[in-house]
């Protein structure tokens, strides 16, 4: 009644066959096992495994890890970028004397440094001092003391007794060489790290010897060895338990506890030392106690008069020189004593009224061997002579003129020296005198201002400017301003001196200097030596400046040996100047008010050329010639021209009734006022002689 139903049957089935009477493979499955009728080949699939959840302690492994590599990487950053020397280095720079070149000190300044110490050669009782006080577990730690952070940082939260560091001697030893005094927790962690730097590139004594040669005692004292010597005169080698102790409690607050101001305070100090020692072992509380206070024997070097300008401006350059040191250093400068009482002596009694005056001499080569920057260094150390930028005046026109033989000029090609008439800027000459069309020598001779501003844009300003750069002076300077002929630019006085000073020995630039400097050798001559002019150039602009001091506006500087310079006077008599150079120096004097006000009769020509030929007397052998005294014989039994030797030596000053007496080897000389008007009598070899003077009239720029 029912069919008997088969699986397969229809469109894909085997023609009524059933599924388990099929064949197996089907056709084109070539030799594939039928899997129902071979259960042992039916592989089985594992599972995949259930991964646990990421919990705190698999995220905290990961970080910690991740904490490391960077703790490695700021290592290796700290040893390129940190060098290790630097924990050696003092942490003040050490005490330099400066010498003049005759060796006579002349000023001191820095710390009190001494040579570092070397921890196996101390004694026992001295690093016992240090640890007991400081960090007691110093040897056991590995620059960080756990506990003793932990420690501070319970004291520091509860307020039970005081406010704690919690620093080892390591940490402060990174915190004094590598980083500043700022209190952060930045500062705190770089000092932590560098301390694990320091842990891993040096032995626990090498730390040790460089925090004890590095630490501040007071009195401007660091490191153990020069703290030991000032305050009890012998080496640490050799300090005795209770100067070691004493020592050891002044490195918390060395200015607070410094013995020589406060020996209450440094002796309660060292009383908490000594129950350091006792807390730690180091001592028993009876030998503690048998400890007899400590003896200072204080040696402090003595005092020099720091205040010269001189020593003002060499002293930077000293510490250029030596960089870092631990020893006292003394170096000899360029100075020389004699040239230096010459003239702070000569501008002392120049009768400058209220304005101020500059002197730098130097030799050809920029060594500076006198230098006075003021009238009183005390009342005022600002160093006119270095860091005044005043207007040069006419001693300018050097440069146009230099710019104008480099052209092609001769001294005596024509320039016009008649009033300028055209144009916005239209200088005079002082008294407006002209000459008409005269030769470039006697226009620098009479230092026409006409004259100069014409050259000047004949050879055009980019020409006088090079002239100026190149010889050393700073600028700047403005293209196309013919004001800039009559030097209203800015420059120091060193600078113009120096400038000058390239001219003298055709040689620049010239850079001056107060410590000698080697000679360069042929090959770095041949390299990167100086620049010199051409044999004429050089030797035509010297006869112009020889002309401008023998018979020019420069005659009051006039010697009796070849010399050269060019007088500057600048508006309305603010700055008067003489700058020149005879024998082997070259020298610049600056005369003007601080304000920069008017001066009344004062020009270059006047008081700063005879302060530079008073000068250039004593400096330079036979600059000026000794007064002689006639002959006490007939002729042909004597020197024709004997020379007598002084009475007295050096000279003699004081004031009498209201006049000025001043006593020199070459006579008497009184001055003082008659009438309202300046009187000098001097009394020589040559007789009495009165001198009526007159003040100096004002001269417009260029003089």
């Amino acid at each position: 009644m029912f069919k008997k139903l088969r699986f397969g049957s229809g469109r894909f089935g085997g023609g009524g066959v059933s599924a388990v009477d099929a064949p197996w493979p089907p056709p084109g499955l070539g030799e594939a096992r039928n899997p129902w009728l071979d259960p042992a080949d039916v592989r089985s699939v594992a599972p995949e495994p259930i991964k646990p959840p990421r919990n705190r302690w698999w995220w905290a492994k990961r970080i910690l890890a991740a904490v490391f590599v960077l703790f490695l990487i700021l290592l290796a950053w700290l040893a390129i970028t940190a060098p290790l020397s630097k924990s050696l280095q003092p942490i003040a720079p050490p005490e330099i004397t400066l010498l003049a070149a005759d060796g006579t000190p002349i000023a001191r300044s820095g710390a009190v440094v001494e040579e570092p110490v070397v921890v196996e050669r101390l004694p026992e009782h001295v690093v016992q001092a240090f640890l007991a006080i400081e960090d007691r577990r110093f040897y056991s730690h590995w620059g960080i003391d756990p506990r003793g952070l932990a420690r501070a940082l319970w004291a520091n939260v509860s307020g039970s007794s005081g406010t704690q560091g919690g620093s080892t001697i390591t940490q402060q030893l990174a915190k004094i060489s590598f980083l500043t005094p700022e209190r952060s927790l930045t500062r705190k962690l770089r000092e932590m790290l560098i301390a694990f730097w320091l842990e891993a590139w040096l032995t626990k004594d090498e730390i040790l010897g460089r925090y004890l040669s590095n630490a501040y005692f007071g009195d401007n004292v660091y490191g153990l060895r020069a703290a030991s010597l000032h305050y009890f005169d012998r080496q640490p080698e050799r300090l005795k338990p209770e100067q070691a102790i004493l020592l050891a409690g002044l490195v918390q607050a060395p200015s607070r506890f410094a013995p020589t101001r406060n020996w209450k305070g440094a002796s309660r100090r060292a009383d908490m030392v000594r129950t350091a020692m006792v807390n730690a072992g180091f001592m028993t509380r009876e030998q503690a106690d048998a400890l007899p206070q400590p003896r200072l024997d204080v040696h402090e070097r003595p005092k020099l008069a720091n205040g010269t300008y001189f020593a003002d401006w060499a002293m930077p350059q000293a510490r250029a020189l030596t960089e870092m040191s631990h020893a006292r250093l003394e170096l000899t400068t360029t100075l020389d004593s004699r040239l230096q009482r010459a003239a702070e002596r000569i501008v002392a009694r120049a009768g400058l009224g209220k304005a101020q005056v500059a002197l730098v001499a130097m030799r050809p080569n920029g060594e500076v061997v006198a230098m006075v920057g003021g009238k009183s260094h005390a009342q005022s150390p600002f160093n006119r002579a270095t860091q005044a930028r005043r207007q040069p005046g006419s001693t300018f026109k050097l440069f146009v003129w230099l710019a104008a033989l480099e052209a092609g000029m001769e001294p005596s090609s024509v320039v016009d020296d008649s009033p300028i008439t055209t144009g916005t800027y239209r200088p005079r000459n002082a008294g407006d005198r002209y000459r008409g069309v005269i030769s470039l020598e006697e226009a620098f001779v009479h230092s026409s201002n006409v004259a100069a501003v014409r050259l000047f844009q004949q050879v055009g300003s980019e020409k006088v400017i090079e002239q100026a750069t190149k010889l050393g002076l700073k600028g700047p300077f403005t293209e196309g301003d013919p004001s800039l002929a009559l030097g209203s630019a800015s420059a120091s006085l060193i600078e113009l001196t120096a400038a000058f000073a390239g001219v003298a020995g055709n040689s620049w630039p010239v850079e001056p200097h107060a410590f000698k400097r080697e000679e360069q050798g042929w090959f770095e001559w041949l390299v990167d030596g100086p620049d010199s002019y051409s044999s004429r150039v050089h030797e035509q602009m010297q006869d112009m400046l020889r002309a401008a001091v023998n018979r020019g506006t420069g005659r009051a500087a006039s010697l009796n040996i070849p010399n050269f310079g060019k007088t500057g006077t600048s508006q309305d008599n603010r700055d008067a100047l003489f700058v020149g150079y005879a024998g082997d120096l070259v020298v610049g004097v600056w005369i003007g008010n601080d304000d920069n006000s008017p001066m009344s009769g004062i020009r270059g020509g006047g008081l700063p050329a005879r302060i530079w030929r008073q000068f250039m007397g004593e400096a330079v052998r036979g600059a000026v010639p000794r007064r002689r005294a006639a002959p006490v014989a007939p002729p042909e039994e004597v020197d024709p021209d004997p020379a007598i030797d002084p009475i007295i030596e050096g000279e003699i000053e004081a004031q009498v009734g209201g006049a000025n007496v001043r006593v020199t080897p070459d006579g008497l000389t009184i001055s003082g006022d008659v009438g309202g008007a300046p009187v000098a009598v001097t009394v020589d070899g040559n007789g009495a002689q009165v001198e009526r003077r007159r003040p100096e009239p004002p001269a417009p720029p260029g003089q």
